[in-house]
């Protein structure tokens, strides 16, 4: 199920992504507004305040490392399997600014962390971080590393360092209204040249300790170019602007193979008990209904009509 990106005023697309080069091309970066992913995965899933901002981080990081492979194709997910109470998120996206994703207990509900903010860490606790990029070939690459915070800004800044070695900032934030609707979401990716000098090393550090947050940023209305800006100066272009969006590609054709692959046995248990059978996609819930013949054709000739749409 694909969730239309929204257009804001003057036609604005208010959820994308920036991607582009500063301080002399010596640095890149990737930046993005997500708080319309971010809101519509809370009314999918019905995610707790905690549980809407750790799932909101991880979705803004995977559409943000998406846009980093280089075709069409090339998808990239994010998993965290972990001991806290939210027991686990996955995310996945492609290079065009759509990104999917699911936290698998989404009712977290814990006290404020010391800073007196949503308590991510806590809902994440230990764990590890996978990486997993597809592009195409036999066997995907995937990286792993542990959770260093379980906030997962910090966790993924301590990937790129471990991983694949690239001197890397991320910074992710959602903010929550009153009402647990999300108020700001976005994040941003700083990644230093191999030919970076001290001087442009040292401007970002600095533009980074006087940064702040990003949804202190996003929340007094800066676009996230502005937001960008307040690190690099004015020294950086926009060499391209995305449109994001919450996409899911699940289809019945898919589901349909899913059923396949729990074997002829289970199948045929499904037939004799005489009732329709529901597949629900944990990403964007959408439920797909197989009756007792369709099963049965399913059973003879190991594929359905492709024609068949979502109930």
């Amino acid at each position: 199920m694909y969730y239309s990106k929204r257009t804001g005023k003057d036609g604005i697309n208010m959820d994308h992504i920036i991607k582009g080069m500063a301080l002399g091309n010596e640095v890149r970066y990737f930046a993005m507004s997500s708080k319309d992913i971010a809101e519509h995965s809370r009314k999918i899933h019905g995610t707790s305040p905690i549980c809407t901002a750790a799932l909101g981080r991880l979705l803004t990081a995977g559409a943000l490392m998406g846009t980093m492979q280089k075709n069409d194709g090339d998808l990239i997910t994010l998993r965290i399997n972990c001991e806290g109470p939210a027991k686990g998120l996955t995310v996945t996206a492609d290079n065009k600014g759509n990104v999917k994703g699911i936290i698998y207990n989404p009712l977290v509900m814990l006290p404020p962390n010391a800073a007196g903010h949503l308590n991510v860490g806590g809902a994440l606790g230990q764990g590890i971080l996978s990486v997993i990029r597809d592009t195409g070939g036999n066997e995907p690459y995937v990286g792993q590393t542990i959770l260093v915070t379980s906030e997962i800004a910090e966790d993924l800044t301590y990937y790129f360092a471990e991983s694949e070695q690239i001197p890397t900032s991320v910074g992710l934030g959602v903010l929550m209204n009153r009402d647990n609707t999300v108020d700001v979401a976005g994040g941003f990716i700083i990644q230093m040249m191999p030919f970076a000098s001290e001087e442009s090393i040292k401007t970002v550090e600095n533009g980074l300790a006087e940064f702040g947050s990003v949804t202190e940023h996003l929340g007094k209305g800066e676009s996230v170019q502005e937001m960008m800006q307040s690190i690099f100066g004015d020294d950086m272009t926009v060499e391209e602007d995305i449109p994001a969006g919450y996409k899911c590609n699940c289809s019945r054709e898919k589901v349909t193979k899913a059923l396949i692959s729990i074997g002829e046995k289970e199948i045929k248990s499904m037939i004799e008990d005489g009732e329709d059978i529901t597949m629900n996609c944990e990403f964007c819930e959408s439920h797909y209904t197989f009756t007792v013949d369709e099963l049965k054709l399913i059973l003879e000739h190991g594929h359905f009509r492709e024609n068949l749409q979502p109930q």
